[in-house]
């Protein structure tokens, strides 16, 4: 081997040496930049003419593609579940700790001690302004926390607007980014930190959205949704947010847009087709599918629940039973009912016993015809049965008598209706009872319209339209009436004797053993917990339900972290700098720059020894 060829061995080598050297170095100085990629030089032994010597390689950079796709749904999976646990975290702190102050248990609480005061002194006026205090407040704590759902409804709103705008900006800048990288033609270093911006910019959008990476043998990505929805492939897809202003609690997500109350989120296409991702369930993880589910089902629920419990405290203490009397037609027996007094969305409650095992059906005066047919099984085991009650006693026997079948013989007239067994022992009715809202404050029964509907309205639970019970714990006061005279807290009829405690007593003993069940909610998205029992019952399965569910979100948020931490340390250890390791191979890059460099000065000697020849 000449001179000259060892001379160009030498000098290639140096030249490998310093571009190996300049990765170290930029290996070393982005050792904890976050979303920096180990990067190495390939170096390629090439057969010369006379001699072998090396030349610059591709600049490589740590990666795996399993191991990123591993990542990038472990990204979804920790948006998607930290903003469950934030927000049903804040929710718990909202509904209050059992036993506090401001809580609902607690309001409820003193509401039913004021009860028992004045069941013992009904004529003192100090013991009555207690009770209708504690009515208040009952009513102020329900539109309090019904306030605040709302709010974290509202709240998740503008998370999706800020996360939407930051989508389409991470999107456009990946879209820039793949076309620079189409091009072969721009230089190593460059392409190198295209890929680590790439890599970021999807870790980000995986983040918001749960994606699918397809990495493309130019080092272009196509992105898509878990469902199969482009986001991006040559053009980015644009995502859209139309907000629905504040929302409130009867502004419910709709399946049919023209009739959804809440904020619309769309994808719109390169080729110009809008998605709605809601709709169609596009987004199944990532803070958009949480935020979205917190805003239409999860925080929903919630208000369903306050709704029930306000519902239940308006009813117990409205509501006048009034029982059958008994009927005999020839060798049948059961019972007969005046309709007359039920209002819409009150009920009578068939009590039966058949097959040996006791039954129980309630039907509901329904006046919005658009609900029916109506026929369920509440939280409680027992039936629920929808009728028109437009067409007198006549119908509604009709009408009973198909939902009924064979068992039993109903008949009516006018406003009485009759319900008897079929004679022949399989059906033992064993009682009738009408349960009706009382229409004025004195002289309307023993009960009382304590708490009302917005504008003074009083409570029936009726159906129509999207439901008096929809957001009425945002609704629920104290009745003018009462607030205006406390006599009527005792006082069921004109004149009567303040020293009756009869009402009281009435009341309190209805709050205790009332019972009620949640019933069907078609607005729910997914099967919701549903309560039954009297309202201290309501109320305790409320928090516990809320406090468990606060805790499992935040045990999966934690069990995710932990996932995370562990990925996270597989992909240092798979990408990551290590220090010591670039140290030692700077080393032996300056033990190889120096033997080139004294082979060079060795040449260099030779040849001036015969230049001087």
């Amino acid at each position: 081997m000449g001179l000259s060829a060892s001379l160009s061995n030498a000098l290639s080598g140096m030249k490998v040496g310093q571009s190996s050297l300049d990765i170290v170095s930029r290996n070393v100085a982005n050792s904890g930049t976050p979303g920096y990629y180990r990067q190495s030089l390939s170096v390629i032994d090439t057969l010369g003419v006379n001699s072998n010597f090396v030349r610059n390689g591709a600049v490589t950079r740590a990666f795996n593609q399993s191991l990123q796709q591993y990542y990038t749904r472990n990204t979804s999976e920790s948006g998607f579940v930290n903003v469950r646990a934030n927000f049903l975290d804040r929710l718990q702190m909202v509904l209050g700790k059992p036993g506090t102050a401001g809580s609902l248990d607690t309001a409820f609480g003193s509401f039913q001690t004021a009860l028992g005061a004045l069941a013992t002194s009904p004529d003192n006026y100090a013991t009555r302004a207690q009770a209708l205090a504690s009515a208040q407040v009952m009513a102020a704590t329900f539109n309090n926390l019904s306030n605040q759902v709302q709010g974290l409804r509202r709240e998740t709103e503008s998370k999706i607007a800020s996360n939407v705008s930051d989508l389409n900006q991470m999107l456009s800048s990946l879209e820039k980014v793949n076309q620079r990288l189409s091009d072969r033609g721009i230089d190593a270093n460059s392409r190198v930190s295209l890929l680590d911006q790439r890599d970021r910019l999807i870790a980000q959008v995986s983040e918001v959205a749960d994606i699918r990476v397809d990495y493309r043998a130019s080092d272009t990505v196509a992105l898509m949704t878990r469902s199969g929805v482009g986001l991006l492939d040559g053009k980015a897809s644009m995502f859209q947010f139309e907000s629905a202003g504040a929302l409130s609690a009867t502004a419910l997500f709709n399946s049919q847009s023209g009739q959804s109350g809440v904020g619309k989120l769309t994808l719109l296409t390169p080729s110009g087709l809008a998605i709605d991702l809601v709709q169609q369930n596009v987004l199944q993880s990532g803070e958009l599918a949480g935020l979205i589910e917190m805003r239409d089902v999860t925080l929903v629920q919630v208000q369903h629940q306050l709704d029930e419990i306000a519902a239940a405290m308006a009813q117990a203490m409205s509501t006048v039973k009034t029982a059958g009397t008994a009927v005999t037609v020839g060798a049948a027996t059961g019972f007969e009912i005046d309709l007359g007094a039920i209002r819409n969305g009150n009920d009578f409650v068939l009590d039966y016993a058949q097959g040996g095992l006791e039954r129980s059906v309630k039907v509901v005066r329904v006046d919005d015809t658009t609900k029916l047919p109506l026929d369920y099984v509440d939280a409680s085991g027992q039936r629920v049965i929808g009728l028109d009650f437009s067409g007198g006693a006549g119908s509604v026997a009709t009408q009973l008598q198909a939902a009924l079948g064979t068992g039993f013989s109903v008949s009516g007239s006018g406003d009485v209706l009759s319900i008897v067994n079929d004679g022949a022992n399989t059906t033992d009715i064993v009682g009738l009872t009408g349960r009706t809202t009382v229409t004025a404050a004195q002289g309307g029964g023993i009960g009382l319209s304590l708490f009302v509907d917005a504008g003074n309205i009083d409570f029936t639970n009726c159906l129509d339209g999207r439901g008096q019970k929809l957001g009425f714990a945002a609704r629920i006061s104290v009745n003018s009436d009462i607030v205006n005279n406390s006599k009527l807290l005792v006082q069921y009829v004109a004149g009567g004797s303040l020293g009756d405690a009869a009402r009281v007593n009435y009341l309190a003993d209805q709050l205790e053993t009332m019972q009620f069940a949640m019933g069907q909610r078609a607005t729910d998205q997914q099967a919701a917990f549903r309560m039954s029992g009297s309202v201290s019952d309501l109320i305790s399965q409320t928090i516990n339900y809320q406090g468990n569910s606060a805790a499992t979100a935040i045990g999966a948020s934690e069990s995710q972290a932990l996932t995370m931490e562990i990925l996270t340390q597989r992909m240092d250890t798979e990408y990551g700098v290590d220090v010591d390791e670039e140290m030692a191979r700077l080393m032996e890059l300056q033990n190889a720059f120096a033997a080139n460099a004294r082979v060079i000065s060795i040449i260099q000697e030779l040849l001036d020894q015969l230049l001087r020849i």
